[in-house]
């Protein structure tokens, strides 16, 4: 914990050249491209339509919320997703990316997970913008609770940092790392309900939803969900709030300490 607390301190005093490094970050990505950064949302919003295609035109479901079409149900589902991934991928090969200022002495090499972080953030912010013109296009009522979606870009940020503390660090030592990252982002998705709801394994395999609700991103997902379609909020889900923020607590530890204890070597092994 004590290693936390001077992390935070760190990052107070190095706040102007964390934001400056993630500014940065953020706009080398489209350099030398020629559409820029229109190809930011390429992909994601291609991966949006295949889903409601398949899910809505081909197996017609019908999303939990009476009255909402089902691209209003998918949409605030995985529009966290994007980001959580994103975010995992990008940190996990942040040290070796940046390796030139790992080597020097004086620099702080625990504020690089946070740049690629923050640089995500400006991406995800992007799409939280579209996900409100979504609803608005859709003449959803909207909710005060649109602006619990800061609350739950949070929550994933802490749960992506904490992981990603973890794996960028193993990534120095076993380069093998991102691919088994990327691996467990496609199980991920599968294991969180996104494309479908928990209760369709409440006749067939109701074992399995209590599992799925162990998946600590399951929290961000249906977080997502309730400020945009149902207007409750994150206080109304106690339990599943309490258990996301003591296993984010621990993971966001053990990532820290895994780091800690990996960080003398880093230089000379990159």
């Amino acid at each position: 914990m004590a290693y936390v607390v001077s992390l935070v301190k760190e990052i107070a005093r190095k706040r102007r050249l964390i934001w400056d490094l993630s500014k940065a970050d953020f706009k080398k990505r489209f350099v030398g491209s020629y559409f820029g950064v229109v190809w930011m949302f390429v992909q994601p919003m291609v991966t949006v339509l295949i889903y409601f295609f398949v899910f809505q035109i081909g197996f017609k479901n019908e999303p939990p919320v009476p009255g909402a079409p089902y691209v209003l149900w998918l949409v605030p589902g995985i529009v966290p997703w994007f980001f959580f991934s994103e975010a995992l991928n990008n940190m996990t090969g942040c040290l070796q990316e940046y390796n030139y200022l790992v080597k020097k002495v004086v620099f702080q090499v625990e504020i690089l997970p946070l740049i690629k972080l923050i640089s995500c953030l400006m991406v995800h912010g992007f799409f939280v913008l579209i996900l409100f013109l979504v609803f608005v296009c859709y003449r959803w009522t909207p909710f005060f609770t649109w602006i619990q979606i800061a609350y739950y870009s949070f929550a994933a940020s802490m749960l992506a940092l904490g992981i990603g503390y973890f794996t960028c660090a193993v990534q120095v030592f076993f380069k093998d790392m991102a691919q088994i990252v990327s691996i467990c982002l496609q199980f991920g998705m599968w294991l969180t309900p996104i494309m479908y709801h928990e209760t369709m394994f409440e006749k067939s395999a109701p074992w399995a939803i209590p599992i799925l609700k162990m998946n600590p991103f399951y929290y961000i997902c249906v977080g997502y969900r309730d400020s945009m379609l149902t207007g409750n909020w994150f206080w109304e889900r106690p339990r599943l709030t309490l258990f996301f923020w003591i296993v984010t607590l621990v993971v966001l530890l053990m990532g820290l300490r895994m780091f800690k204890r990996l960080r003398p070597h880093f230089s000379d092994v990159l």
